[in-house]
């Protein structure tokens, strides 16, 4: 690098340099975000819903209606301990999970182990950069978008066009606006000048179709978009309104 910095030439290169506009406790989606979530995961007893050991309730019907035959390959995004990951596993799917955290891909090992989970494996770094082998029949992503910066919703698209087979899924949930949501809802522009995400980004249905959806964005077809069903503690399946469940299928 030169003394005057002018050393933007690539996408990459933008991409990195608006990382830099968030502060280092907002960085969550690269490897330097590890160490937040290796102290999010490091008590395994905190109140957290989704630490519980039971798939998300959306991917347990996706499965059970038949709409993800068994038998392919998935990328499990931010598997964190792997709950959906052995769910899938024990569907008949060949399963890897990533994570940036250590600890959490320690846990979901753990899990694995306990389980005898034989067609899963997990593996610990950044999705964007992790050496995966893909295509993949399925890419889920239970929570990892939505902790995105907007401009790495890029390298999420591309990380789609490049991992996601012809005809496959991806499945993800997020953070819901409206009424009785969770989720920040501060303007794109704003969070780069505030240098936080806040959490966590917020999205209503039709801006989760012009990302998804829309042939300008990723130009998958939608098969279901909803709020996600709360469920009961003694469910089964993990399950809480203020997220959305979304399926889309690849031509």
């Amino acid at each position: 690098m030169d003394a005057t910095h002018r050393d933007i030439r690539t996408i990459d290169d933008v991409l990195t340099l608006l990382d830099g506009l968030f502060s280092p406790g907002a960085d969550r989606w690269t490897e330097g975000g590890a160490d937040w979530w290796d102290g999010f995961y490091a008590d395994r007893d905190k109140p957290v819903p989704f630490f519980v050991a039971k798939p998300d309730e959306n991917l347990l019907s996706y499965v059970e209606q038949g709409l993800l035959p068994a038998g392919g390959k998935v990328l499990d995004l931010g598997c964190g301990p792997g709950r959906n990951a052995l769910y899938l596993a024990s569907a008949g799917f060949d399963v890897t999970g990533v994570d940036l955290s250590p600890t959490a891909v320690a846990w979901a090992e753990e899990r694995a182990g306990a389980a005898g989970a034989e067609n899963v494996r997990f593996v610990c770094g950044d999705a964007f950069t992790a050496a995966l082998d893909g295509p993949y029949d399925l890419i889920y992503d239970s929570g990892c978008f939505h902790h995105l910066p907007p401009h790495r919703r890029i390298s999420y698209l591309a990380l789609l066009d490049r991992a996601l087979a012809p005809g496959g899924h991806l499945a993800l949930t997020a953070f819901a606006a409206g009424e009785g949501g969770m989720g920040s809802e501060v303007p794109d522009t704003d969070l780069y000048r505030q240098g936080s995400l806040h959490g966590g980004l917020a999205y209503t249905d039709a801006s989760l179709r012009a990302v998804f959806a829309d042939p300008s964005g990723a130009g998958l077809t939608e098969i279901e978009l909803r709020r996600m069903r709360a469920e009961a503690p003694d469910s089964p399946a993990f399950g809480e309104s203020f997220l959305w469940t979304g399926l889309f299928r690849r031509s």
